[in-house]
């Protein structure tokens, strides 16, 4: 089986948690003899590539990141531009990794990718669901192997069906929500190691600034 993977995401492919995790998902998908082609969106020289392989293939699987409950807005521009295939049988199938621990952050992405197989003339086949994986760049090799690991494994899985089955990717996804339990404690020390984390790492990327700033109440203090 040939599976074309088209990425979504913004990012360039050397700072993005997607290529990420479409690499371990290829290693996993080519130890049982597949092979794969990746085109990254985020490398607009890339486009008319993608759209060819999307037109000239039957195996097709798009990977993104959540963006505001949704897809990324390349994505949208991408898929506008696709014309529905004309020969029935392309399963077209989709990965949302995004941040959010919760599942169920990602179902309204969900429920809008799975409209999207008939708009282009292929059969659904079936999205991937996977939560917080926002740290995926930013730890050590040995914890994002591991971090990553179940992507191999579900790239074995879907070498064999050629789909992502509901009970399985349901369980995948899990949790859908996080205990109560666990969102008390969150609560009470979560956050405050989660905002040092942040600021940490908004340093690490130039950021001068708080994060809690709010410098439009300034402007509108003036007017």
């Amino acid at each position: 089986m040939h599976l074309v993977i088209i990425s979504g995401a913004t990012r360039p492919q050397s700072k993005s948690n997607t290529a990420k995790i479409i690499a371990a998902f290829q290693k996993g998908f080519e130890e049982n003899g597949g092979t794969t082609e990746v085109w990254y969106l985020s490398d607009r020289k890339q486009w008319a590539h993608a759209a060819k392989s999307f037109e000239q293939n039957d195996c097709i699987l798009i990977a993104l990141p959540l963006y505001v409950e949704n897809i990324p807005g390349i994505l949208l521009e991408f898929l506008s531009g696709l014309s529905p295939k004309q020969t029935p049988g392309t399963k077209l199938a989709f990965l949302i990794q995004g941040g959010f621990p919760e599942a169920s952050q990602s179902r309204c992405c969900e429920a809008f990718l799975e409209t999207l197989p008939i708009q282009l003339g292929c059969d659904y086949a079936g999205t991937l669901i996977k939560g917080d994986m926002f740290g995926t760049g930013l730890v050590d090799e040995k914890t994002r192997e591991k971090m990553l690991a179940p992507f191999t494994e579900m790239g074995r899985t879907f070498s064999k069906t050629g789909c992502f089955e509901k009970t399985t990717v349901d369980a995948f996804a899990a949790p859908e929500y996080m205990p109560e339990k666990q969102i008390r404690m969150y609560n009470l020390f979560g956050k405050h190691i989660s905002r040092f984390f942040m600021g940490h790492i908004a340093k690490k990327l130039g950021c001068k600034e708080k994060l809690d700033a709010r410098p439009y109440e300034t402007g509108a203090r003036l007017q």
